[in-house]
């Protein structure tokens, strides 16, 4: 078998709206992790976050309630109205929200545009539904690690990038600068996202009312569905709520708990994402290959036992021992996000995926809400160590749940 025909085996599965999506995606992602890198540096030295201990906290516990506020909708609607209008017209509003990070005087008015960023992740049931409808069953595990590789690979740049304008700006003007940069960057992918053909339609236009008044029934539907599916669905729903709550207890201060209590300077923060984003490009195909022949529990197990590795790790590292834990981190990321992903697929059909996906962004965005909340509560409260160690023992129950509630189910055609 030629090159030519190898790729063609191995890739020509990225075709039509998958497509569409991949180059969007990376797009977004030459500027996505810009920002992420110096955000909690930015809130609390340059817009007085340090002046309200929980400003942190109280920014990705709002973030998160508000994506759970249109979770619901926003998965109903995908269904019943259809994919594009949501994806194209919420990015374009996503990208604006940008510029209110851009200038910002206080912490007061992040916390606005991450509401309003949030508000705009209304259009992620329909997004995953899309990527869901557009992949073949025998290529769901290698799909979801080239949407992560992507990530990998296209957000590289941007810790660098920021590491170099905080050097050469510093902390308020690089992190400016860069939000303006999102801003660009987003409105090209919207641009770009106007090329997507509608996969679902009952052929009645959706409607601004549309978003109150099928609350009710959304809601509805969206619980009534874990009744039609396999119960396997359901735990690995729970699964993945646990695991997005850990991550979200550590997130919200670890980089205020690397500089204050790891000793790791603040203009050296960057470093740790760059392992973190290399990983992720070396074991995205191999991961996404593994899911597709081992099986969809394997590699879950596999992901849980890394991330409480990666966690023990951090919470005890230095510079260079972070460095290594992030790269675990990115393992053990790819494997549960590519296994639940496929596995979720697998036991979904696709008229039900769009409202299964919105009830669980709706409870995991509320739970990950409350792990901001209260990791950045444990770590002013009582002792910095205190939120890693709470994820490290949610690890048991997920490992438990998985290996002995969850069955695989045989992959079925669309």
């Amino acid at each position: 078998m030629g090159l030519r025909d190898f790729l063609r085996n191995e890739f020509g599965f990225i075709s039509g709206n998958y497509r569409v999506l991949v180059t969007s995606w990376i797009i977004m992602d030459l500027a996505m992790e810009m920002p992420v890198v110096n955000f909690q540096y930015y809130v609390q030295d340059v817009l007085g976050g340090s002046q309200f201990p929980m400003a942190l906290g109280l920014i990705g516990f709002a973030s998160w309630v508000a994506m759970a506020v249109v979770a619901f909708p926003g998965g109903y609607l995908a269904d019943k109205y259809g994919r594009r209008w949501l994806i194209t017209t919420m990015t374009f509003v996503m990208a604006l929200s940008n510029l209110f990070f851009a200038f910002a005087l206080s912490w007061h008015f992040v916390l606005f545009g991450t509401i309003v960023h949030s508000l705009c992740l209304i259009y992620q049931p329909a997004l995953f539904a899309m990527v869901q409808d557009s992949l073949p069953p025998e290529r769901r595990g290698m799909g979801s690690s080239i949407i992560q590789l992507i990530h990998g690979a296209f957000n590289t740049p941007g810790p660098i990038i920021a590491g170099l304008l905080l050097l050469a700006l510093g902390l308020e003007w690089s992190m400016r600068v860069i939000y303006i940069i999102v801003t660009v960057l987003y409105v090209i992918a919207e641009l770009w996202r106007l090329r997507l053909k509608e996969t679902l339609t009952n052929g009645e236009p959706i409607r601004f009312r549309y978003f109150i008044s099928s609350y009710p029934q959304a809601v509805k539907e969206s619980f009534h569905v874990w009744k039609v599916v396999p119960r396997s669905a359901l735990w690995l729903f729970v699964v993945q709520t646990l695991v997005m709550f850990g991550m979200s207890l550590t997130n919200v201060m670890n980089a205020i708990y690397a500089k204050n209590n790891l000793g790791i300077p603040e203009d050296q923060w960057w470093l740790t994402f760059i392992p973190l984003l290399v990983t992720m490009i070396i074991v995205s195909i191999p991961i996404g290959k593994m899911v597709d022949k081992v099986g969809r529990k394997i590699p879950l197990t596999l992901g849980l036992i890394v991330f409480g590795s990666a966690t023990l790790i951090f919470v005890m590292g230095n510079l260079v021992t972070v460095m290594i834990a992030m790269s675990l981190f990115a393992i053990g990321q790819l494997l549960v996000m590519s296994a639940a992903m496929a596995l979720s697929t697998d036991l979904i059909d696709p008229e039900n995926r769009g409202k299964a996906v919105g009830f669980r962004n709706f409870v995991g965005y509320i739970f990950n809400g409350l792990g901001m909340l209260l990791g950045s509560f444990l770590y002013v409260s009582f002792f910095p160590q205190l939120p890693f160690y709470v994820t490290l023992g949610l690890v048991v129950p997920e490992l438990f749940i998985v290996l002995f509630l969850i069955q695989e189910q045989k992959v079925k055609k669309d």
